[in-house]
């Protein structure tokens, strides 16, 4: 099992921007419009995960307040978190579903220092077996936490609705379609993402990811 690029600094995501514009030169004209692609890196871990589970089917905007709350409560940690009872999730502002998502995995003990030595295929398929972590979340944490430079997580809508407008497409692509596109983009997907998370945010005036 061998593991891919990581992306460690701003000089890999330039190399990897490079590589797509000479694959698909509207990469190239993204970068010229955009500047430099953000790298995005987080601490690899029960919080960047927990910060991944806030994000899912909300706005940048209101998982930033939601997630600025946790901290300040001191639930970035898991003990505390696996303590907390629901008037204090409920005052973060977490769902009930996400408030049982973080509770398991504040008591999951998973192993997250073991993902550093797995393959892609098998990071996403083994965050996926925690409750509530589905495969964006997953593919969120392996692009961000991990670097994976070959991880396009196709299910995002800001992605789709990126690529709808770079490629002129009539509707947004589902997740398998935004993946059949970005076939020929590896091993530079995770890099090709982040390409369209900046277009989207030169579009629309809109965050795509936080």
């Amino acid at each position: 099992m061998t593991v891919g690029r990581i992306l460690h600094s701003d000089d890999d995501i330039a190399e990897g921007a490079a590589c797509l514009a000479r694959v698909e030169p509207r990469f190239g004209r993204v970068w010229a419009v955009t500047g430099a692609w953000p790298l995005r890196r987080r601490d690899a871990g029960f919080a960047t995960l927990l910060h991944s589970i806030i994000g899912q089917q909300v706005s940048v905007a209101s998982a930033g307040a939601l997630w600025d709350r946790v901290i300040a409560a001191g639930l970035d940690d898991p003990a505390r978190l696996a303590a907390a009872d629901d008037a204090a999730m409920r005052a973060c502002g977490f769902s009930r579903p996400k408030a049982r998502y973080a509770r398991a995995l504040a008591l999951s003990g998973f192993d997250f220092d073991a993902l550093c030595h797995q393959p892609d295929d098998v990071v996403i398929a083994q965050l996926q077996t925690l409750l509530g972590i589905g495969r964006w979340t997953a593919e969120i944490y392996a692009g961000f936490a991990l670097g994976r430079a070959d991880v396009i997580p196709a299910g995002d809508l800001a992605l789709q609705e990126a690529a709808r407008r770079l490629f002129d497409l009539p509707a947004r692509p589902s997740d398998a379609q935004l993946r059949a596109l970005a076939q020929p983009w590896s091993p530079w997907r995770g890099v090709a993402a982040r390409g369209l998370w900046a277009y989207y945010q030169h579009e629309t005036f809109r965050e795509g990811i936080r």
